[in-house]
């Protein structure tokens, strides 16, 4: 009330300006609190020991790349930050042109949506259903196991057959990921001009160079857009790899290890300093992104 009586003296030229920060001020406090202050504080933290008491400087950051457990972690997490975005962006795209102007079209996007509605946790007890070993000679209950039994073959253990194990688990997510990628790019091909299509046609393009060369470059933007949610969001990964391997078998990554370091095994150091890489490896697609829009806005002055 104090801040809104101040607005009210002001005169009326900067009136505007002190209103809009009466009602900034609150917001900019959350963010320095909730935002800025435990970014600072973990970047700090990353210099010190595990009990967060004694400073070590770079030593945290040598461990990460260093380590050959930690090494395993952050080759893990590349495989996943490569392989999830780009598998689920390019099946996104195929189903999404696949079932285009066809009958029946929103129940195939209903359909391949419907992961999209799981948390991360329900997918992966489903699909640990489906990986699931009894070991040999018992009865198979695992989908996978059970269909290699039924062919006269021995079943396999397969969330502990390192790194085949680290490809399953991808499985999972990109199960997840596709139905947003299929909506975002359906929605984008509906904005391609049908008479460039048309006079392509005309002209004796075949349907592979009508789609790499007025398809792909029309849908451009909306393609980074799904390929970049899908990034930020493998980075993040913790609950498929907690649910189903607990990062045992060569299959830790960043974000899961993170979580370990700082709360497990309580080394508050190392903890601080998989969030900064993880940090670090968004920063880049984050500022790409956002340059990417405004290039964009600006092509469509």
């Amino acid at each position: 009330m104090a801040l809104y009586g101040l607005a009210e003296l002001a005169s009326r030229r900067d009136r505007s300006r002190v209103v809009a920060t009466v009602f900034l001020a609150p917001a900019v406090l959350f963010l320095l609190i909730g935002l800025v202050y435990p970014a600072v504080r973990t970047f700090v933290m990353s210099f010190f020991d595990a009990e967060g008491t004694g400073f070590v400087g770079l030593k945290n950051y040598a461990w990460a790349v260093s380590d050959p457990d930690a090494l395993q972690i952050l080759i893990n997490t590349a495989l996943w930050i490569i392989v999830v975005p780009l598998v689920s962006t390019a099946l996104g795209l195929v189903y999404a042109v696949l079932i285009d102007g066809r009958a029946g079209e929103r129940v195939y996007k209903a359909l391949v949506f419907l992961p999209m509605g799981i948390s991360f946790v329900g997918a992966s007890i489903i699909w640990k259903f489906v990986y699931q070993y009894s070991g040999t000679g018992e009865n198979q209950i695992g989908l996978l196991n059970a269909v290699l039994r039924a062919l006269g073959m021995q079943p396999v253990n397969w969330l502990t057959e390192f790194p085949m194990n680290n490809f399953l688990l991808m499985v999972v997510l990109v199960w997840i990921e596709v139905g947003f990628a299929t909506v975002v790019l359906s929605a984008a091909l509906k904005g391609v001009p049908i008479e460039m299509i048309e006079a392509a046609r005309i002209d004796g393009a075949k349907p592979a160079q009508i789609f790499w060369n007025i398809t792909v470059p029309s849908i451009r933007s909306a393609i980074i857009v799904v390929a970049v949610t899908v990034f930020i969001a493998t980075l993040k990964l913790f609950d498929i790899v907690r649910a189903m391997t607990q990062g045992h078998y060569g299959t830790d990554v960043l974000a899961h290890n993170m979580v370990e370091q700082a709360f497990r095994l309580n080394d508050d150091g190392r903890g601080a300093t998989l969030a900064v890489l993880l940090f670090l490896l968004v920063v880049p697609v984050v500022i790409y992104q956002v340059r990417n829009m405004r290039r964009q806005e600006l092509e469509a002055r």
